[in-house]
């Protein structure tokens, strides 16, 4: 059995180039593989391997100031869904068309032990931002689908849509929380305040929540060689 670890932190990356340096030469003594990518605003990765190895990948990104506080969502895997490893510089870690300039608690972030309280009250509109055919896969019980192919695009669906979400609180949520928190930024940025969004995305609230008391329906994708996965979250059958 290898680990796979998916994680995310949004904090000013001082040298991106340094740190793909190190990650490189890190997780390829460690047999890690997988993708990292890179930007002034962060850092984005999803890789797998033996535990000890991605744990040393982890602390070498834990050890650059601003990531000490990095979480990972673990799952265990019979082999290691990558090919190679990649890690990339980039302009953002998630492609909105919008940098973040500054590290920030954007938001309300909600416990998945409250995702189904929350999301269950007449009040709330629960929004997904992934793409369409991930929502094809499952989603969360009368979750609303932007239908969008890129998450680029979810600024102009917000815009053409805002008028439905008056009078309501707004819930987002996407597959490891990187996708919902940073259009919180965005929906913030744009004068929204109070939109909540799931800690941890829906791969945390599968390890969390038990599969009797899910309001989770169908599988959810994951970018890589499972293809996608349920609560475990173990590869879908």
């Amino acid at each position: 059995m290898v680990t796979v670890a998916a994680f995310y932190r949004f904090a000013p990356v001082p040298d991106p180039v340094g740190l793909q340096a190190v990650l490189r030469r890190v997780a390829g003594a460690e047999g890690v593989r997988g993708t990292i990518l890179l930007a002034p605003e962060g850092v984005n990765g999803t890789v797998a391997g033996p535990a000890e190895g991605v744990e040393r990948v982890l602390r070498a990104i834990r050890d650059v100031a601003g990531f000490n506080g990095l979480q990972a969502k673990s799952a265990t895997a019979g082999a290691i869904p990558f090919r190679r490893l990649k890690v990339r510089l980039k302009r953002e870690i998630v492609t909105m068309g919008m940098a973040l300039q500054r590290p920030g608690n954007w938001g309300v972030p909600v416990a998945p032990g409250d995702w189904n309280a929350l999301i269950s009250r007449d009040d709330v509109a629960v929004i997904d931002t992934r793409n369409a055919f991930e929502v094809a896969l499952g989603t969360f019980r009368g979750a609303i689908d932007p239908g969008t192919a890129a998450f680029g695009a979810f600024p102009d669906w917000w815009r053409a849509n805002a008028a439905r979400f008056e009078g309501k609180q707004v819930a987002m949520f996407c597959t490891g929380g990187i996708r919902c928190e940073k259009a919180v930024a965005w929906l913030e940025a744009e004068g929204v305040q109070g939109v909540h969004h799931l800690e941890g995305g829906i791969l945390r609230y599968l390890a969390e929540v038990s599969e009797r008391a899910s309001l989770w329906q169908g599988a959810c994708f994951v970018f890589d060689e499972r293809v996608s996965v349920g609560h475990g979250p173990k590869p879908a059958t």
